[in-house]
């Protein structure tokens, strides 16, 4: 039987992936309080329209969070080393997310190995919201 964690994935492999349940106003809404982000094109849609935007959208650190925690399903918080995306696409009220996470590289640094993971959150239609990497320590 494998040994559990990640010392036997390969480049190429996935890590497990994570679905949210749909994006909902309540969600942003508890997101601003927890952040500190009170930005009202998350929360107010009067102040998104007159933004020029259809509705409100969720904040960028909200699909980020995501895939951080499902960074922290797959490791220990205490075996993230780096972690940090790229915002490409608006989340919109009621996208699901599908976060992602393959195995770029195993290396070792600082006398642990490590894996460097290229991570992703997109939405049901497959939109790419957030992408970039994370440098994990092998459990």
């Amino acid at each position: 039987m494998p040994e559990p964690g990640l010392s036997n994935l390969q480049v190429g492999d996935e890590i497990p992936s994570l679905t949210t349940a749909p994006i909902a106003r309540v969600t942003l809404a508890l997101f601003a309080g927890a952040s500190g982000d009170h930005n009202p094109i998350h929360v107010d849609i009067d102040f998104a329209r007159e933004a020029g935007m259809d509705d409100v959208f969720a904040h960028g650190m909200l699909s980020m969070a995501y895939v951080g925690r499902m960074l922290t399903n797959a490791v220990p918080p205490e075996a993230l080393r780096s972690f940090q995306v790229r915002f490409v696409a608006i989340t919109h009220i009621h996208d699901r997310l599908t976060c992602t996470g393959t195995v770029m590289e195993k290396f070792e640094q600082d006398g642990e190995k490590r894996l460097r993971l290229h991570v992703a959150a997109a939405d049901q239609n497959g939109e790419i919201k957030v992408k970039g990497e994370a440098v994990v320590a092998e459990s």
